[in-house]
């Protein structure tokens, strides 16, 4: 393992989130990798900021709170729509001539040039869009329609779903870094067969993966574990050098 101490792996959330998501992180991604999580505007501790929802002001806004990538080896980790945060500052970095991730990993995100009925349904009106978050498991089972959640985060929600539909619209290209794929078993929204589609979104190795769980197995131990051990493979080669067999539809195995 390389000497420099922990890969740094910064980690976005999905549509709605802050960073509780990944709370429990440190305790199981491992000594190979120090997991960042990145807190979006209009929400926690940033809850009186103005919410983004296009490209050129989010990466704005991450090139001010986290500076340049420096050529100390990084990783990125995006769900669901933190996955299209994760392609595009990878992208942003490979366009400016800066310093690239050692690999960027997606979960529970459906390809940019997928077709999306919940980003697509960000102005509908509330009950409707409830109804198509519901339907695509993409309601958290605690959040009571008419209570605290939704008049705190459903306007959150909207947003990041403008957002993740501009990110769509301005995908530009292939990333040329190693590339991991991951899906819950038993996402209605972003299951194996359609992060599949990721595989014409890497121009270098692809690796997918399926966990156990639905659209929210980020909360599970499996997904820090697997990203720890990314890391440390990551860290053993030199950089854009990663190369691991392509496999398809594997579910990870302890």
């Amino acid at each position: 393992m390389s000497d420099r101490g922990p890969m740094k792996l910064y980690c976005f959330p999905h549509a709605g989130a802050g960073v509780s998501s990944f709370g429990r992180w440190p305790s199981a991604i491992g000594s190979a990798a120090s997991s960042t999580p990145v807190l979006l505007p209009g929400r926690d501790g940033r809850r009186r900021e103005k919410r983004i929802v296009d490209r050129r002001v989010l990466l704005a806004d991450l090139l001010r709170r986290y500076g340049r990538p420096t050529e100390e080896p990084y990783g990125l980790y995006g769900h669901s729509l933190g996955g299209l945060i994760a392609y595009t500052v990878a992208r942003a970095a490979y366009r400016a001539g800066l310093p690239r991730p050692a690999f960027v990993a997606v979960g529970a995100c459906p390809p940019p040039d997928a077709t999306v009925r919940l980003t697509d349904a960000c102005e509908l009106p509330d009950d409707e869009l409830l109804d198509v978050l519901a339907e695509f498991g993409a309601l958290p089972p605690d959040a009571p329609r008419g209570g605290v959640w939704q008049r705190v985060a459903l306007d959150v929600i909207r947003d990041d779903l403008r957002l993740a539909r501009a990110l769509r619209a301005d995908a530009d290209g292939p990333l040329d870094v190693p590339l991991l794929v991951l899906s819950g078993r038993d996402d209605p929204l972003a299951g194996p067969d359609v992060m599949a589609g990721w595989r014409d979104w890497g121009a270098r190795t692809v690796v997918e993966r399926t966990l156990p769980g639905d659209h929210f197995f980020v909360r599970g131990r499996e997904l820090p574990r697997l990203l720890g051990r990314a890391c440390r493979v990551a860290q053993r080669t030199p950089p854009l050098a990663h190369q691991v067999n392509r496999r398809t539809d594997v579910e990870d195995r302890r």
